[in-house]
């Protein structure tokens, strides 16, 4: 089962909307509000300068390690399919990244290397492994 939500639409000036999960039973669920404009108030004050750019956003994604894609496939595929709407399509969080573990990592099963041929600068005996082939690629 995954949660999925409406199109993002932004709230008007002044105002906010959060996203709230938690253990009581609170999947996703959205509130709207609006800050509060007060002079004597001594809280936070937040000033955003969208006019002012740092660097750029390539965009937002998740890691896809051989732990993550052995439950994805242990999923139905009309589950498959709904889990991976929610992660990249309009109607989910809108990710456009993924990034992939090189060879293995603490989330794999068994320890594996691409290429482990000692001074193999020029790469002659890389190879990827069946878990690359059959459940990430």
């Amino acid at each position: 089962y995954c949660d999925t939500l409406d199109p993002l639409v932004l709230p008007p000036p002044g105002s906010y909307v959060k996203y709230e999960s938690s253990k009581s039973g609170k999947r996703l669920e959205r509130s709207e509000g609006r800050f509060q404009h007060s002079l004597h108030s001594p809280g936070l004050l937040l000033t955003l300068n969208i006019t002012a750019l740092y660097q750029r956003m390539k965009g937002f994604g998740g890691s896809l390690s051989d732990a993550a894609a052995m439950n994805i496939l242990r999923l139905s595929r009309p589950a498959q399919d709904n889990l991976l709407r929610s992660y990249f399509s309009e109607c989910g969080i809108e990710y456009n990244l993924i990034r992939l573990p090189m060879a293995c990592s603490d989330f794999s099963v068994r320890p594996y290397s691409y290429d482990d041929v000692p001074h193999d600068y020029e790469l002659k005996h890389f190879r990827l492994v069946d878990e690359d082939v059959k459940m990430k690629v």
